[in-house]
Order: structure tokens, then sequence, then C-alpha cells
């Protein structure tokens, strides 16, 4: 981040905290409808690519890079446009408390749908705009 930038503000006020919570029940309303035909449809780390990211999420595959893919973690790094990063900058909210409130509540709850071992963790350290994208961490428990 540039100095001429302002700094992200990671306590909103009111009027913001409403604003991010109507995205959250957006977000969270179309993934409890989506996976209402999709329960418990993940199997491996392989699946959750696909169904996760491609068809839940809608990422272009070029955009999501495997950092690290085994049987029982999946490490990627989303570089999509992404609509919660561009209601953060517009409303100048550090997305560390954004992504945290809006995509990581509604995420989890879509994983723990396709597979109730899934574990849904993102690098706070490593998110944008901090980084070049978005790192996360699911891992599928024996």
């Amino acid at each position: 981040m540039n100095n001429k930038t302002l700094p992200l503000n990671p306590k909103p006020n009111i009027l913001i905290k409403l604003i991010l919570y109507i995205g959250l029940a957006v977000f969270y309303i179309y993934g409890v409808f989506w996976c209402i035909t999709r329960r418990n449809s993940v199997k491996s780390t392989s699946d959750v690519l696909k169904v996760f990211y491609y068809d839940f999420l809608k990422l272009r595959r070029e955009h999501v890079l495997i950092e690290k893919s085994t049987d029982q973690e999946l490490i990627t790094i989303s570089i999509n446009p992404c609509p919660i990063l561009k209601l953060s900058l517009l409303l100048r909210v550090d997305t560390r408390y954004s992504c945290k409130l809006i995509s990581e509540t509604a995420c989890k709850m879509v994983l723990k749908c396709l597979n109730p071992k899934l574990i849904f963790t993102r690098d706070y350290s490593y998110i944008r705009p901090y980084s070049n994208g978005c790192r996360e961490k699911i891992l599928l428990e024996k």
C-alpha cells in the first residue's frame, strides 16, 4: 500500500457494519440455497477445488493458484476480481475485518455442508490489498 492511500479502518462505524452485515446476509443466503442440492458432495480436496472454488465461488481456473494439493490439504491463493475486496476498498474497511465477517462465515458454512470434515482457514497475513492474493487452506479431517 503506498503512502498516498488512506489506511483501511480495522474498526468500522455502525453504518459501515450494517452494510457489511447486509453483504454477509446476501452471501450466506446464496450459500444456503446453493447447498440444498450439493450436501455431502465433496469426498476429496480435488472435489473442493471444483465444487467450492469453481462452482460455488464462480472463480476461473486462472484466478485460483494452487500452492499445495494433497489428499488431506488444499492451499490456494485467489487472485480473482473480488466483490468483497472492492466493497472493502470502497468503504475503506480493512479486509482482515470484512473478509473474516462476510467471506469466512459463508465459506465455512458452505464447506461444512459439502462435507462436515472440511476445515477452512484464511491466512490474514497474506490477503489483499496487502498481498497480491488471498491465501486459504482447506483441510479434510480423517
